[in-house]
Order: C-alpha cells, then structure tokens, then sequence
C-alpha cells in the first residue's frame, strides 16, 4: 500500500511553501512537526489520511509528552496538525478536521521580568542633564518607574492630567478607564522642571497639547520611547534587553518587596482583574527563594548533610 498520508504532506509543505510563501525555516519547522505525525502513523500501520482521527492524535500527543516535549512544542505540534487537517479539508479530501476535538496544552506563563533597584539608579542617572532634551527623558523615566504607567499612558499624558502640589496623575487606559495615580517627589521635581523650563524651548513656536510632545502637534510615539530606554540601558550598563515595561513591572515588584498591599498595587496599575497583579507575587517570592538559595548555609551544598 502506498503511503498516501506522505504524499499530502509533501503537498501540504508545497502549499505553504509556494501558495503561502512561508520562509523555509518555517516549512522546516512545520516539516519536522510533521514527520513526528508520519513516524508515529507509520509505527501504527496508518498510511491513509482517513484512518487518522482525533483519539490517534490523542495517542501521539501524549506519547510526545511522556517523552518529554515541552508544553510549548506540543501547543505547535497540535498548530501544525490543525494547519494539515484544515488544508485536507479544503482539498476535500477530508470532511471534517479531526484535531477541533484536540485541546491545546496549557503552557507555564513565563514570569515578567525587571531591573534591580541599582539597575533604575543607573539607567534614571544615564541621560544628560545638562540638555533639556536630557531632562525631558529623565522626566520620562522618572515617571515610568514612579507610577508603574503603560508606555501607551505617558505617551498621551496632558498638563491637565497632573497635579503636581498633591504629587498626582491620572492616567488614561485600556478602554479608555481613567485612574489617579500617586508619584513621589523626584517625579514630580522632574516633570516640573520639564514642564516650567524645557517643554517650551523645545516646542519653539510649535502648540502641542500634550506633556511629551512629538513632531507636529502630536505625542511622542511609543517607538521613541522604546528607543530612548533602550538606548540609555546601554549607556547605564545594563547588557540585557530594556523596554519600557520592564520599568513598569520593576515599579510593582518594588512596592510588593517593600510592604505594599496587592490591591494597592492593582489599582496603580489599572489591572481590572487581581489575578493579573498577583504574578508579582511570584515573582516576589521566586527572588526570595532565590536570596535563601544563595545565603542560607543549610540550602548549600555539603552543609546540611
């Protein structure tokens, strides 16, 4: 019997090859998800696309788990075979795709990550003072560490949203939420000495409406934030990627290391669910395990034996 099952993958990577115009890596790595498909089907004696149903699928994703695939692979295995079995369909080869019955396997979400206190000491040192276009971004990373703000927030922040005397902003979010949020004095230092003596060199005779202008009449864009930071993390010698978020997450895992309560936090950040702002905590506590790991004599090697 002819292994008709091959010969449609072989169409299929066609497929995605010339009708799709995938790279070849990506056919590679589809190839390869694909020839697990075919040694496991082969193995069982299936050579026809027909005999492949959702419990032999099954079967194989749990194989390929017990030999130790990663959640996350599996999650692209299934991808793939959905892709196959869906290509099979639409050649009517197949009336229906047998993988819609298959679920996805849940992958660990990976903890976000953030500077140590001495890193944001270094990376708010970094930019050039003696410039206003170097107190501007002082102010912007300022800001950012002090209120735990979305890049998306700063972006579009307006004089009308601080209120510097009471050390204040409100902030606009997702779904267009408002929420105030509180900042401590050298943010508010920063942003006023921007605000009363840079901004308005700056601008020239332009009008902007916003607190970080852009070019014509706009706000700084995200993208130049993005640069900005990651440009002054190279100057403050930090050697790991740096992005504007990093600061925020830095902000709430700071505030839980120092006491701060979660729905405390969760209000700054204008998480709507709880559940979003508890990843800190484990974060909180996985560098705490961390610190035991690395100081306590009894979690050493040879001297709790």
């Amino acid at each position: 019997m002819s292994n008709q099952l091959a010969s449609w993958v072989d169409d299929y990577l066609d497929h995605l090859r010339l009708e799709r115009n995938l790279s070849g890596n990506t056919v590679q790595a589809y190839a390869q998800d694909l020839q697990k498909l075919l040694a496991f089907c082969d193995e069982k004696g299936c050579r026809q696309v027909q005999q492949v149903d959702a419990a032999l699928l099954r079967v194989l994703l749990d194989g390929v788990a017990r030999q130790g695939l990663s959640p996350r692979s599996r999650s692209r295995l299934l991808s793939t075979l959905r892709g196959f079995f869906a290509f099979l369909v639409s050649e009517e080869v197949l009336g229906a795709n047998p993988c819609t019955e298959l679920v996805s396997p849940r992958t660990a979400k990976p903890l976000p990550t953030f500077l140590s206190k001495e890193e944001v000491e270094s990376l708010i040192d970094a930019p050039d003072t003696s410039t206003a276009r170097g107190r501007r971004d002082r102010a912007i990373i300022e800001v950012l560490y002090a209120t735990g703000l979305r890049v998306s927030e700063l972006c579009i922040l307006e004089p009308g949203d601080l209120d510097l005397q009471r050390g204040l902003l409100r902030a606009r979010g997702k779904g267009d939420k408002e929420r105030l949020v509180p900042m401590g004095r050298q943010a508010q230092g920063a942003l006023r000495r921007w605000l009363d003596e840079d901004r308005a060199e700056l601008l020239g005779q332009s009008s902007n409406a916003y607190v970080f202008p852009g070019r014509q009449g706009k706000h700084l864009s995200r993208q130049r934030v993005w640069v900005l930071i990651s440009d002054y993390a190279k100057i403050a010698g930090i050697r790991r990627a740096i992005s504007p978020h990093k600061l925020r997450h830095s902000f709430a895992t700071h505030l839980l290391e120092h006491g701060a309560d979660l729905r405390s936090v969760q209000a700054m950040l204008g998480h709507a669910d709880l559940s979003t702002t508890e990843i800190y905590t484990h974060v909180h506590r996985a560098r705490l395990k961390r610190v035991v790991d690395d100081a306590h004599p009894r979690s050493k090697s040879g001297l709790d034996s």
